[in-house]
């Protein structure tokens, strides 16, 4: 299995595994019946620190996070960081702040996402 650090700023989602494609599209839907069954059993998802585990705190994560505002969002990166595959977010709306960037960092068992951690990040060139 490739380990290597991609640094190469990209935006084309087709690079990420499948099931982290399916999961992405499912969490934009709110559609936890969809997103559930592509993490694993054990699947821990953080989001700016605060952590979600087990099926009925993941099935709140993914139909009510962020839904109290309006947004778009942006992909400005997409790479592999080792074992641990990195989206990065633009997000601007109505939110406090009014913009953010943020990475959505996943570590896949199988092929299966075992851990998302959401984490504010750096905004990176469009190319």
């Amino acid at each position: 299995m490739d380990t290597n650090t991609n640094t190469n700023t990209n935006t084309d989602i087709e690079l990420l595994p499948t099931t982290i494609r399916a999961f992405l599209q499912a969490q934009e839907a709110r559609d936890p019946d969809t997103a559930l069954p592509l993490l694993t059993p054990e699947a821990v998802v953080t989001d700016v620190g605060e952590a979600f585990s087990g099926e009925h705190s993941l099935r709140r994560f993914v139909s009510e996070a962020g839904a109290e505002f309006t947004y778009t969002s942006q992909v400005t990166k997409v790479l592999r960081d080792g074992e641990t595959w990195v989206v990065g977010h633009h997000l601007e709306g109505d939110f406090p702040g009014g913009q953010a960037d943020l990475d959505y960092r996943f570590t896949l068992d199988g092929e299966r996402i075992a851990r998302l951690d959401i984490v504010l990040g750096c905004a990176a060139p469009l190319e």
